[in-house]
């Protein structure tokens, strides 16, 4: 193995233990010595390659972000129509969080500072570049609806905002019994179905999105195909 291998592994390892160990203890409770141990390294081996603690979180949050970014905008582009487009980076976005899920938490426990402690200006503003960048692909797909004619005039960013709150706030009601007891319904098909609410509210012809039927009805029409 080459030197250039062998650093590359070294980070990789790190990368993977501090990940872990953000995961479950969070930013301020974090232990470095835990993660250089995880990762078979020497301390001073771990400040090598990430000059603190708060650079190495943005490391974890940011690794593979081209990889992400590239899905994203892949998705962002397919379809022919903006809801098409817009359905398809929601698809993508649910199938991420079922893949990295691990991610998906380290990033919200960023929502909880009063509970980890202050985070450093640095770190929030890193991934606050890191959630616009890919902010921007969901608005890319809402001005394309409404250049084409298909979406009303409307403050596009801001239904963007709407959407990715409202996609994570679903996903995030997996953590917990009881919000999963009380969404009723299963999390992929409410998941769509959220996102299909908020675009039919700025469609010039609402009509062409089909909004499922209440719970109850959905469930005597099962009976009847029964």
């Amino acid at each position: 193995m080459s030197r250039d291998q062998k650093k590359a592994e070294s980070r990789r390892r790190i990368l993977e233990a501090a990940r872990d160990v953000f995961f479950r203890d969070g930013f301020m409770r974090a232990n470095l010595d835990e993660m250089a141990e995880k990762a078979g390294v020497a301390k001073g081996t771990l400040y090598r390659y990430f000059e603190s603690k708060a650079d190495l979180y943005v490391a974890v949050l940011t690794n593979n972000h081209e990889v992400f970014h590239k899905e994203m905008v892949r998705a962002g582009e397919t379809g022919d129509t903006a809801v098409e487009r817009i359905r398809s980076i929601a698809k993508f976005y649910f199938a991420h969080w079922l893949d990295h899920p691990d991610y998906f938490q380290i990033f919200w426990a960023i929502d909880n500072e009063s509970v980890i402690g202050d985070l450093p200006r640095d770190v929030i503003e890193k991934i606050a570049e890191f959630w616009e960048v890919n902010l921007n692909v969901t608005h890319g797909a809402l001005v394309f609806g409404v250049e084409r004619g298909e979406f009303i005039e409307c403050d596009t960013w801001e239904i963007a905002t709407i959407l990715w709150s409202v996609a994570n706030s679903l996903i995030e009601s997996d953590n917990t019994k009881a919000r999963r007891q009380i969404r009723r319904r299963p999390l992929e098909p409410l998941f769509m179905h959220a996102c299909d609410i908020v675009i039919r509210g700025i469609l010039k012809d609402p009509s062409c999105i089909e909004l499922p039927p209440p719970a109850e009805e959905r469930k005597s029409t099962l009976v009847k195909m029964a």
